[in-house]
């Protein structure tokens, strides 16, 4: 199992980038789930989302306390929160920030090969005009992991946003492409 731990802040998306990671490993074959974590959330405080996926059924019903990987889609969080407690040696740690892999090695106390950056809020303005980042992350998230695959993403983003119109999914789509195809990933 694939435990997925992603940290934000209310408004960001942070809840729906749980979903559409669950809803593409549905349209991959595999068994997920997606929750948050329930707080007295409002707009700007930090929030937590999970989303586990396997090739069988996911039984448990816990929060992510030991994740695989961790999506931090607001890098003002670092340093406020233990953001990579419970990772391990091999937890990949995909980030949105404009800060090198090594620069938030030093301040995640991780290793930087397990931390693929991106600068998913310029990007998300320069298709939003707003830092709306969760489908921009989505991109890098495919790109790095390959636990789901751009064109499952692409379909989770038809179906999570069919009700909002052809420009938002089209916007959205957009958003994953460019950060799928932009990423280094660190080997």
């Amino acid at each position: 199992m694939i435990q997925i731990r992603i940290h934000g802040r209310g408004g960001q998306g942070v809840v729906t980038s749980a979903e559409l990671i669950a809803i593409a490993a549905f349209k991959a074959g595999k068994e997920a789930q997606a929750f948050p974590s329930f707080g007295v959330e409002r707009t700007g405080a930090p929030i937590e989302a999970y989303a586990r996926i396997d090739i069988k059924p996911i039984r448990l019903r816990e929060q992510v306390y030991h994740p695989d990987i961790i999506i931090i889609q607001d890098d003002s969080l670092v340093g406020a929160l233990d953001l990579t407690k419970g990772g391990g040696p091999r937890t990949k740690i995909i980030i949105n920030t404009r800060r090198s892999a090594e620069e938030s090695a030093k301040l995640l106390a991780a290793p930087a090969k397990n931390i693929h950056t991106v600068d998913a809020t310029e990007i998300a303005f320069s298709i939003f005009k707003k830092n709306i980042i969760n489908t921009v992350i989505l991109g890098v998230f495919s790109s790095v992991t390959g636990l789901i695959s751009l064109d499952q993403l692409k379909a989770a983003i038809k179906e999570k946003f069919e009700d909002k119109g052809q420009e938002i999914i089209g916007k959205n789509i957009k958003a994953a492409e460019t950060a799928y195809n932009t990423i280094r990933i660190n080997e």
